[in-house]
């Protein structure tokens, strides 16, 4: 066995390998769904996508294999990375790199390989795209350039998920920082503020000056009036004072649940405890109050209501996805949606499209943002998809491209943002977050200008509609798939009918052309060894014994090949009428016993008993079936064999069989026998034969409404048969009223009918 050559690039190449991160990797379901594709578009027994490590070939998806990997010696794609396109190996056995290999003689059987190296950027190969069979056979250029194709897209998915490992890598890293951050934010669980009895800040705690938003030197020293709404802080003091002089409390020792005014003048629900302290040594009492943010549980009562709202949403959202899509609404309610939930003033939601081998982004619905007449048409393109965004360095892209979760409170000192041009609507805070479905960005939204606070916990609640939003974005690609490969199947069916009606005329033409120069040769031959006056020796006699025996095998051929392309053209006529199967049988019979008296074959007829029942059919077709199944019956028989020939009756058809004793026919390959030039084995015989009979009778049977088929037992013999509908008892047939006739007035018929027939006369 030949060992593969070695690309010249081997050690870059295996760098190359081993940086995609593929190797010993999970299955892929978009590995998979595309070999699956590839294996129904070929029809091929198995379709694999390799990777070729050092000393193995490594599968990363296998449709028609159980194993994951075999050794590289033994490869064929070991060759196929070698080169710069598709590699076709129509018949192993005829090629001399793979006559010896396992592959070919052991238990896989491999017949026929056509792979496609997957090519890097870099133009380093790291595998294949192939294709094998169990049987040789040929591929066209459009075959090849289809699988050229998949090869490509199989290359997509190879960069893809390194791409995606890269993501992976990254999002970790973030999530890592964002989970030390929050630790350092969540340090401190109450806010403390130490208070004079004349209601002077003397002290505060981290976690108060986050909760109300001041610094420490803006609360010390100043009354503690400044953290409450106007309502209470007018009569604070004089609160405070009282107490002081007996009135009995309301807060101080009790606590409550009130509201604390932030520095932004908005308003945070706590619990408040004070506490008065006496501090040993001094007359002045001080007050310690304990702040509990009840933020969080305000906002859970708030988050179950806008949960209800998002339950609806994402319930209409499935249930009426068809609805929705047929509508060409589904993305501006989600849109909509999407601004409802989160309260803000703009959102747009998008896909993520591959764009010269980039990810772009492709809106599906978008707030309006125009201003002016230019703005306004940029937000025409946007909506309607024919424009797509790509810099990934945008805010936009940072989501789309990287992935990355971009969330701001701030937009004005926003680093990441590129500008806004003249007259944009002012954006105050922003969110965009990426839709990924199986580690990868299909999608992202975002929104601006929110009433609701931008953090954490606004991405977490929302992530049921993301999910949401991955799951009806897969339904969206597999819908629009489905249509173009409907689309693209129609296609393929027109080209195949085009190229059929082609091959049809081509056969046609060239039957017709090849068949004037045959009979010349066989009309020649006959003269010649005719000829009583001009005895040719024998061995020239013999050689024009031979030129007729080959041209009318070749004129037989022929005339096979022309009723096939007319059948196919549908330009073969049939005048099916009631015809005596028996009178068919023995002119067939006749025709081929010189044949079968050579081999000493013995032909026996049904018995008497069987009767002379009758078919509709044409007499010249049925002749022509049965002279082929007889004539294979008799070159393929051993010597001194016995061919039967029988009928039966079944239902209102007859079966017809034709039984030999010859070699019988492989099990697996019985579903070849009525293909077109297919032999089954006989191609490299001395039994001359172009594999056309078959087919042509298979043709010609189901053309006279009938049914053929063959049952065989390898070693023992076949059997070939087929059923015609049974003709009316001619003893049945109604005899035509002579009143229905019309008459002269002397009585006598003035009709005359011209009845013209082609075929031989058959007994009634």
């Amino acid at each position: 066995m030949l060992c593969p050559p070695v690309p010249d690039d081997e050690a870059a190449r295996l760098l190359a390998l081993h940086a995609n991160g593929l190797l010993n990797s999970p299955p892929d379901p978009a590995f998979d769904d595309l070999i699956e594709l590839v294996r129904s578009v070929f029809k091929v027994s198995a379709v694999i996508i390799s990777l070729m490590d050092a000393e193995r070939q490594w599968f990363k998806a296998a449709a028609g294999l159980t194993v994951r990997e075999m050794p590289r010696d033994q490869s064929f794609c070991a060759y196929a990375i070698c080169g710069d396109g598709p590699m076709v190996v129509a018949d192993t056995l005829a090629d001399p790199r793979f006559v010896d290999n396992p592959l070919v003689y052991g238990e896989m059987g491999i017949r026929f390989y056509a792979g496609c190296p997957c090519v890097r950027r870099d133009g380093l190969a790291v595998g294949t795209l192939c294709i094998v069979d169990v049987a040789p056979r040929e591929i066209s250029e459009a075959q090849l350039d289809c699988l050229a194709r998949f090869a490509r897209q199989a290359e997509a998915l190879i960069r893809h998920h390194r791409a995606d490992l890269e993501a992976r890598r990254q999002q970790a890293s973030l999530e890592r920082t964002l989970a030390r951050n929050q630790a350092l934010l969540n340090r401190a669980a109450v806010g403390i503020i130490r208070i004079t009895s004349r209601g002077i800040i003397e002290q505060v705690n981290p976690f108060a000056l986050q909760v109300l938003g001041y610094s420490e030197e803006e609360m010390l020293g100043r009354n503690v009036r400044m953290i409450m709404p106007e309502r209470w802080a007018a009569h604070h003091d004089e609160y405070l004072s009282s107490y002081l002089k007996g009135r009995p409390p309301s807060v101080i020792g009790i606590g409550r649940e009130v509201l604390a005014l932030h520095k932004s003048g908005r308003t945070i629900p706590v619990h408040l405890a004070v506490s008065e302290v006496t501090i040993p040594g001094q007359e002045e009492v001080e007050f310690i109050g304990i702040l509990s943010d009840l933020s969080e549980l305000y906002r859970a009562r708030e988050r179950e209501q806008a949960q209800h709202r998002l339950l609806q949403v994402l319930h209409r959202g499935m249930t009426d996805f068809a609805t929705l899509m047929s509508s060409d609404q589904l993305w501006l309610f989600l849109k909509d949606a999407l601004c409802d939930l989160s309260c803000c003033d703009y959102a747009l939601i998008g896909e993520v499209v591959p764009l010269d081998g980039k990810p772009g982004l492709k809106i599906h619905a978008i707030t309006d943002l125009s201003w002016n007449d230019d703005s306004r048409r940029l937000m025409e393109r946007l909506s309607s998809g024919d424009m797509i965004l790509t810099n990934p360095d945008s805010m936009l892209g940072r989501v789309f491209a990287g992935g990355e979760v971009v969330m701001t409170r701030d937009m004005e000192s926003e680093t990441r943002r590129t500008g806004f041009p003249h007259g944009h609507p002012p954006l105050h805070n922003y969110l965009g977050v990426p839709i990924v479905d199986q580690g990868q960005v299909i999608g992202m939204y975002a929104i601006a200008n929110s009433n609701m606070e931008v953090n954490e916990e606004l991405l977490a609640w929302l992530e049921p509609f993301t999910a949401t939003c991955a799951l009806l974005i897969n339904l969206y690609r597999r819908i629009n798939e489905q249509a173009r490969f409907t689309r693209e199947l129609e296609i393929a069916h027109a080209e195949q009918a085009d190229a059929s009606r082609a091959k049809t005329e081509f056969l046609s033409s060239m039957s017709h052309e090849l068949r004037t120069p045959m009979n010349s040769i066989i009309g020649f031959s006959q003269l010649l060894l005719g000829n009583r006056k001009l005895r040719l020796p024998e061995r020239q006699a013999g050689q024009v014994e031979q030129i007729l025996k080959s041209g009318q095998h070749l004129l037989t051929l022929i005339n096979d090949i022309l009723d096939l392309a007319r059948i196919e053209a549908g330009r073969l006529a049939f005048s099916i009428k009631p015809v005596e199967l028996a009178a068919a049988v023995e002119e067939s019979v006749a025709s081929i016993s010189a044949l079968a008296d050579a081999r000493r074959i013995a032909i026996r007829l049904p018995p008497a008993s069987a009767g002379r029942p009758r078919v509709m059919a044409d007499f010249t077709r049925i002749k022509q079936v049965l002279i082929n199944f007889l004539s294979n019956a008799i070159k393929y028989n051993r010597e001194g064999g016995t061919i039967d020939i029988d009928w039966a009756e079944h239902g209102d058809e007859l079966h017809v069989t034709v039984r030999d004793s010859g070699v019988g026919i492989p099990a697996e390959r019985i579903g070849e026998l009525f293909q077109p030039f297919k032999r089954i084995g006989a191609e490299h015989s001395g039994i001359e034969g172009a594999g056309v009979g078959l087919a042509l009778s298979k043709q010609l049977i189901e053309k006279m409404d009938g049914h053929v088929g063959v049952d065989s037992v390898q070693g023992e013999g076949s059997c070939f048969w087929f059923r015609l509908r049974r003709a009316a008892d001619p003893g049945l047939s109604a005899a035509v009223p002579a009143e229905a006739l019309p008459v002269a007035n002397d009585g006598r018929l003035r009709q005359r009918v011209l009845y013209v027939e082609d075929n031989p006369p058959t007994s009634a």
